[in-house]
């Protein structure tokens, strides 16, 4: 895997920013850094969409334009995503030329070769959510929508339609081949019952309507027909081929993961891989659909007032660092098949186990000894420098190679929080070691030239060292207090550097013996436990509504 794009959903612009936003793209900036961190060459997407017409609805009733509503949201989307200290590679708009002028390509290929035809359509349309549901979807849910439960309107219409049937076995067999195209396990079970049902084509446009005041089309129009547009849904899905579709970046096609939210897998693991086939583009390797955040046991819902916003999220970067909470999202986030719970309490145990007593106070302990004991430089292990004789289950080179073999194992199945682990498990191993050793006992006997003072040396370089390679391990989540930890330590990676090289025991990018080693202010502080939640952060003005760019 000498390529790797990772994509999030667009996401629609008739939102502001929140805390399921916020998980998805945070999950997928560590997996990018992870695959950075490999020495990978990775292309990470993520953007908004735009073309919905309660977008253009929404707008008409704040007196805008659609263009200038959907530049003064996707300005929230890139704040809150900076906030977070995402990392990704661009940030695709749909109302973008650069969006629009492919996907009118894609559909005409499409129309060429007879995968797109005209005709009319009668389904049950869900108003909120702007799709066509199955009759049989339709029932199951007593004809309502499964979202947010609304009543479908029956509706007929004249529009072009994709040939979705006539890729039903040809996807199966695709699923049943690749078992990590769709994951989790249970998502794939999902999409395989649905399949049984049978596919049926569905519609690729819908009536463009009267032409806007400024004469500006809100949306794709169709190929040589400009009395129908592209639907909303297939625009937003050709995103991920749009971006990536120039000379310089199709070496990352296909897409490594899309990482998407449970409620749009259809579209992504149905609909998109067969418009692919159809165009003779070979498929996304994994289509990974999470789980959604509940709020203290309870769904998350304006209306109950328990909704984890900007403000909340704000105010936990403000009160814990950006990085604790993007640690706090990777490991303990709805990963797989069921929701996870965004408790406060959680929180802080979280918190407090992880980071501050953890990596921060680990950290701090190693750095004060040698600082104290070794006047502020690293040691020389000596004879000892993959471990002590007495202590084998300390052997430092086998034990972090198998961690970071581990970590890189679990990054590549998309089994995020695992990895991260896999260096929280690093350092408790260096807490065990210190425990077991006692350093600062043998200080006070340790003179020098004595084979205490040997002694000591050795634990402490271990000690140090297996901290830096397990701060790699848990740098794509928190790059901020890495970054300072590899400051006041000396040991900062050189950029391009991968993992294999990095976390060599006793390699190139090792500590040197010698070298200062200072302290440096704490990662992470303790969090009272009986302290109330943040307070919420006061919502950013609203940015300005400059021209959208192409």
């Amino acid at each position: 895997m000498s390529t790797v794009y990772l994509t999030t959903p667009i996401y629609y612009v008739n939102e502001r920013p929140h805390i399921g936003h916020c998980y998805t793209t945070v999950l997928t900036d560590v997996a990018a850094r992870f695959h950075r961190l490999f020495g990978r060459d990775v292309f990470f997407l993520t953007g908004t969409d735009e073309h919905a017409d309660k977008v253009a609805d929404t707008a008409a009733a704040h007196g805008m334009t659609a263009p200038r509503w959907a530049d003064r949201n996707a300005e929230h989307f890139r704040a809150a995503f900076e906030l977070l200290g995402v990392s990704n590679d661009d940030f695709i708009r749909t109302s973008q030329d650069r969006h629009k002028h492919r996907v009118g390509r894609y559909i005409a290929a499409l129309q060429a070769s007879g995968h797109v035809y005209k005709g009319a359509y009668t389904g049950w349309w869900d108003a909120s959510q702007e799709e066509y549901l199955t009759e049989t979807t339709a029932k199951e849910h007593g004809f309502k929508s499964p979202v947010t439960g609304k009543p479908l309107a029956q509706r007929t219409e004249d529009n072009y339609f994709f040939r979705l049937s006539a890729f039903q076995d040809r996807l199966a067999g695709h699923i049943a081949a690749n078992p990590e195209f769709i994951m989790p396990e249970a998502r794939r079970n999902e999409v395989l019952g649905r399949l049984r049902q049978g596919l049926t084509d569905v519609p690729v446009s819908r009536s463009a309507g009267p032409a806007p005041a400024d004469g500006q089309a809100w949306g794709v129009l169709m190929p040589d027909d400009p009395a129908h547009k592209v639907y909303v849904w297939i625009d937003a899905l050709f995103n991920y081929l749009s971006v990536i579709d120039t000379e310089p970046r199709r070496r990352y096609w296909p897409p490594a993961v899309h990482v998407i939210a449970k409620d749009i897998l259809w579209f992504h693991a149905v609909i998109w891989p067969c418009m692919l086939m159809a165009l003779g583009e070979p498929l996304p390797r994994t289509v990974y659909a999470h789980s959604y955040f509940v709020r203290d046991g309870r769904k998350m819902s304006k209306s109950l007032g328990n909704f984890v916003d900007m403000g909340l999220i704000g105010g936990y970067c403000r009160d814990f660092s950006r990085d604790a909470l993007r640690w706090f999202l990777a490991t303990q986030g709805p990963l797989g098949s069921t929701d996870a719970d965004f408790a406060h309490d959680k929180f802080v145990e979280v918190y407090n186990a992880e980071l501050a007593n953890g990596l921060g106070n680990c950290a701090a302990r190693v750095g004060n000894m040698i600082e104290k004991y070794c006047a502020a430089r690293l040691p020389d292990p000596g004879p000892h420098a993959s471990g002590l004789d007495d202590l084998p289950a300390y052997a430092w080179p086998s034990t972090t190679a198998a961690l970071v073999r581990a970590a890189v194992a679990h990054a590549d199945s998309f089994e995020i929080d695992q990895a991260l682990r896999r260096g929280v498990d690093l350092v408790r191993q260096v807490d065990g070691y210190i425990n077991a050793t006692e350093p600062f006992k043998l200080a006070k006997r340790a003179a020098a030239g004595t084979p205490e003072h040997a002694r000591l040396s050795a634990i402490l370089y271990h000690c140090a060292e297996a901290l830096r390679i397990a701060s790699l391990l848990m740098s794509p989540a928190i790059p901020d207090a890495c970054a300072a930890l590899w400051n006041a330590w000396g040991c900062a990676p050189p950029a391009g550097t991968p993992l294999s090289a990095l976390s060599q025991w006793g390699g190139p990018h090792s500590l040197r013996p010698g070298a200062p080693l200072h302290k440096g202010s704490a990662l992470f502080m303790r969090a009272d436990p009986a302290a109330p939640p943040p307070t919420p952060m006061q919502a950013p003005a609203d940015p300005g509504t400059g021209p959208s760019a192409s």
